[in-house]
């Protein structure tokens, strides 16, 4: 909210759903008549009535059809991420209380948001992430999506570290060839010419980047044509290190002039 508030946006905290149209309707009279500025972001929580919480998925469908541009994005993060920060910062959750545990508060809460993560454009996954790196994500993936389209992110990720809350498509890369097992490429990662020699050197690859790319070229236009704002493609090895970042990497350069918006992450990379 912080970041959206510094490039321009009018920023209201877990503001009641209920009253969102009359405040987007305010705004829009406002910007219409040249004096104020229609980028709204709202935060929606559990801290919102129970009644209005209730109503907030047909309240934001209602505004779609009635042509605002309505983006919801969705902030999640595996349960014990959420419970080492509760035990870091001390804060209380909401929903917790002397019969309530803070892990089933944290069940409650997801199921009272999941209407809305249903209708979420953006799903970001924060487990891994520090506070720069999701206002950086934010910035890139929000912010600096100004281009018309869809938006495509292809994100190397290792299984043992678990799948990426946000993937919208995941593919598995560990049936290749592993670069791991390889001292010399060992230290590297995927993004290394080395490595990249080493796997392309190995028919199974080019298959596969085929049989992905194919794949992608078909339906990713399909998913655009849904109203679709961001697509994230989860690529995924063992340790996150070699295989999915060199697929990650191809897949990105192939679809780069297909897509206005096409963006590369290492979700292992980023937490060494």
């Amino acid at each position: 909210m912080q970041l959206l508030e510094d490039v321009g946006f009018n920023c209201i905290d877990n503001l009641p759903a209920s009253l969102l149209p009359e405040l987007v309707g305010k705004v829009a009279r406002s910007a219409n008549e040249g004096s104020g500025n229609a980028r709204l972001a709202l935060g929606i929580d559990v801290r919102n009535p129970w009644s209005d919480l209730k109503q907030a998925p047909e309240v934001i469908e209602k505004l779609r059809g009635s042509g605002v541009q309505c983006d919801v994005i969705y902030l999640d993060a595996r349960a014990p991420t959420l419970i080492r920060r509760f035990s870091e910062t001390r804060r209380k959750h909401p929903l917790t209380d002397e019969n309530t545990h803070l892990s089933e508060a944290l069940e409650r809460e997801k199921d009272l948001l999941a209407p809305i993560a249903a209708l979420a454009d953006l799903v970001i996954d924060t487990s891994g992430l520090s506070l720069h790196q999701l206002r950086e994500q934010i910035k890139n993936r929000v912010v600096g999506h100004e281009a018309p389209g869809m938006a495509v992110l292809f994100q190397s990720f290792g299984f043992k570290h678990g799948v990426p809350l946000d993937a919208d498509l995941v593919f598995d890369c560990r049936c290749l060839p592993n670069p791991y097992w390889m001292p010399e490429l060992r230290s590297k990662t995927g993004a290394d010419s080395e490595v990249a020699e080493f796997l392309l050197a190995q028919p199974e690859t080019t298959e596969m980047l085929d049989d992905i790319a194919t794949y992608l070229k078909r339906w990713l236009p399909r998913y655009q044509n849904s109203n679709r704002s961001y697509t994230c493609i989860g690529i995924g090895c063992t340790g996150g290190r070699h295989r999915s970042v060199f697929v990650a990497e191809r897949l990105a350069e192939f679809f780069k002039d297909q897509f206005p918006d096409v963006q590369v992450k290492h979700r292992e990379q980023a937490e060494h």
